[in-house]
């Protein structure tokens, strides 16, 4: 006689899937572990930096690596292979690594929003003194990081943001300026086709107290920009004006990092100039979610009130601070981002060689490609990408420290077959991933 349904129930609520084989339980459950496999090659975490080891550091990100590591199990969570290494879209496409998952494996797990969490506070500490800051907080990304930054600025309108047409904050953002600060946005299109200059920003810049007037009450500079640097003069050229002037500076720095790495200042002599800075770890870091501000005490304050207004109080905060920690210190401390600089040359170098040219400076990490008389769309791009085992999304490269040099020689073989329709040994007749998937879809590319 079969058993009751009412005991059917009770033996399926008591099953345990501890009670399974060894061998069964990995298979079902297919859960990573980092030490299954002492064969593995996993990049260990070296030892910290203590803080005081940074007091007297200038934070110059640009030393060279003792060498270029091979990007071997790039995603700890249990591939063999990293497919960032061959992923040109953009540099938040790196996978984070074994360092950190350990990292996240043996962080801390109090509570953020009382503000008792040890690894979440020794992060925003060690970035407060990097930067010369008085005091930083941790947020969930870069817009979050911009967002905050100006709605803790922006108190009272009429209020105006000045900034570049082609910065995050209008053209990435969602138009959060409008809906958090209820600020008019003032774009200026810069005339050397790079940055913004003072004498740009002083003939936009309204500075009254008429009442058709809707003042500028911050500056937002980005460095960098599309790939292109601001050089550290201008920025100290514009802060010091906007100081004469009452008007506030925040620096968008997600990837100031590379401004860094390529010699046009330290992070602390960036820094200093502006009131705030939002920092990425997520980009070319490689850390696997995450950003941070940086300023005062009394605007960090602030801005923490203003975060958790938005939903980005984090509880349990130890795991997206211990892995960035780690990005900044193997990842900007230790060299890496020079390497991407050099690679991008040569990317730079290949296009013109077959008479194109860079959109953009190639100063860290973008290949900007254009041509003259030749239109190349979007969409051909991505599909003769895809043919050379390449994920792209039209003509900018973005070069991460987990490219490798096969990648390199890869786009190279695409640039030859999109001039000269020469096919490189690298092409395959397969897609590898579905093309329509790869579309630029929108505006955005980020």
């Amino acid at each position: 006689m079969p058993p009751s349904h009412f005991t059917s129930c009770i033996r399926i609520a008591t099953y345990h899937p501890l009670r399974l084989p060894a061998t069964r339980l990995r298979s079902s459950l297919s859960v990573p572990n980092p030490s299954a496999n002492s064969s593995r090659r996993l990049h260990i975490t070296p030892k910290r930096f203590n803080m005081s080891d940074f007091a007297a550091y200038t934070a110059n990100g640009a030393k060279t690596a003792t060498q270029q590591e091979p990007i071997i199990n790039g995603n700890a969570w249990d591939t063999q292979t990293n497919p960032a290494a061959f992923d040109f879209r953009s540099d938040v496409t790196t996978k984070p690594t074994a360092s950190m998952l350990a990292a996240i494996q043996q962080c801390t797990l109090l509570d953020d929003v009382f503000m008792e969490d040890p690894t979440t506070q020794s992060l925003e500490k060690f970035i407060a003194d990097l930067t010369g800051h008085e005091s930083a907080l941790l947020v969930l990304s870069g817009t979050m990081g911009n967002q905050v930054a100006l709605r803790a600025h922006l108190t009272t309108p009429p209020h105006a943001v000045l900034c570049d047409r082609r910065g995050h904050i209008i053209n990435y953002e969602a138009g959060g300026v409008a809906t958090l600060s209820q600020a008019m946005v003032q774009p200026l299109d810069p005339k050397n086709g790079a940055y913004l200059t003072l004498e740009e920003i002083q003939e936009h810049a309204v500075i009254s107290d008429d009442v058709h007037a809707c003042p500028t009450r911050v500056i937002e500079l980005e460095n960098t920009l599309n790939g292109a640097l601001m050089p550290l003069s201008e920025v100290q050229r514009i802060s010091r004006w906007a100081r004469e002037n009452g008007i506030i500076v925040h620096l968008d720095g997600a990837r100031l990092w590379e401004a860094v790495a390529a010699g046009a200042g330290t992070l602390k002599e960036f820094c200093q100039e502006v009131d705030s800075v939002s920092l990425c770890f997520s980009k070319g870091l490689g850390a696997p979610i995450g950003s941070i501000i940086v300023g005062s005490s009394e605007f960090i304050k602030r801005s923490r009130w203003i975060r958790k207004s938005i939903g980005g109080g984090l509880r349990q905060a130890g795991v997206v601070a211990a892995p960035a920690r780690v990005a900044v210190e193997e990842t900007f401390l230790g060299g890496k981002l020079a390497q991407t600089h050099i690679k991008a040359k040569k990317l730079e170098k290949a296009w013109a060689d077959l008479g194109g040219r860079a959109k953009y400076p190639v100063d860290t990490n973008m290949v900007w490609l254009e041509a003259d008389g030749v239109t190349i769309s979007d969409p051909r791009w991505t599909e003769l990408g895809q043919k050379y085992g390449l994920r792209m999304m039209g003509g900018r490269l973005v070069v991460h420290y987990q490219i490798t040099d096969e990648a390199i020689e890869r786009a190279i073989q695409v640039f030859k077959e999109i001039v000269t329709g020469e096919q490189g040994s690298f092409r395959s007749k397969d897609a590898e991933f579905n093309n329509e998937d790869m579309a630029l879809k929108g505006k955005g590319v980020e």
